[in-house]
């Protein structure tokens, strides 16, 4: 569904707001109903209304009808790997530097949530070629993609990047696979001379493999970070940090490509 439409219509996304842990993206039917613990919801009571409405359930409850964000569909979609959290996705994005018109290669493809989110930053002239040497995960993650409407602006290739990137003069290689530094020289090849260099990894010991690689292929500005989020519960007089946290997911590590080839 376009963003920015004002009216519900039937066949479009809708987000049904109750709280912030409790979401759900579902498309608007006419004629059909959402079932939750809190009581269904007509679709027919939303349809040619606009967003931002309030809507009761059959048992009386509110839920807030939003236009889904891109960060909506990435938290709903159907995983068959182990997902990046939006506080790294954030720190990548930032880190390659990319934006509207930029052409990126990434790789592991996965479910398709960080191909979904740098699509939706390099749009609308932009592209991201993404590798994903497993069949079923490139064929789950274009159904994930497709859904967020940003298909357009996404190649998946089944294949092998450790073998090979065909696309040339790339603004940013980003990977989240479990051997990064055989990609090194790949990408070293494939980048224009200032490009970015990204990638995701849950161990230290793939870090310091990509980071010693990134250094012998003459890559400068050589950074490996974590990112780590703590969420605050703000209530009059108990305000402090949550006892739960998101700890320790993963070492970013970024660099830029100098003139000088490996």
């Amino acid at each position: 569904m376009p963003l920015g439409t004002d009216l519900i219509c039937t066949g479009a996304d809708v987000l049904l707001f109750l709280d912030q842990k409790r979401t759900y993206l579902v498309t608007a039917k006419k004629g059909e109903r959402f079932h939750t613990h809190k009581g269904y919801v007509c679709f027919d009571d939303i349809i040619g209304r606009p967003f931002g409405r309030r809507v009761k359930s059959s048992l009386g409850v509110d839920f807030v009808v939003f236009p889904p964000r891109i960060r909506d569909y990435l938290r709903k979609m159907r995983h068959t790997t182990q997902v990046l959290y939006p506080k790294d996705i954030a720190l990548i994005i930032n880190y390659s530097d990319i934006g509207p018109g930029s052409i990126i290669v990434e790789a592991g493809t996965g479910s398709g949530v960080l191909t979904s989110a740098l699509a939706h930053y390099v749009q609308p002239t932009g592209r991201v070629y993404s590798y994903e040497v497993r069949k079923e995960f490139v064929e789950r993650a274009r159904k994930n993609i497709e859904r967020t409407g940003l298909a357009e602006f996404v190649v998946l290739k089944e294949g092998d990047v450790t073998r090979g990137i065909e696309e040339e003069r790339v603004d940013a290689v980003i990977l989240d696979l479990a051997t990064p530094w055989m990609v090194v020289p790949l990408a070293n090849q494939a980048l224009k001379v200032g490009g970015s260099f990204v990638s995701f990894s849950p161990t230290i010991e793939q870090t310091i493999k990509t980071t010693e690689a990134l250094m012998d292929n003459k890559f400068v500005d050589v950074e490996t970070v974590e990112c780590i989020l703590r969420r605050i519960k703000v209530q009059a007089g108990q305000t402090r940090p949550e006892t739960l946290m998101i700890g320790h997911t993963g070492y970013i590590t970024r660099a830029r490509k100098t003139l000088i080839a490996g």
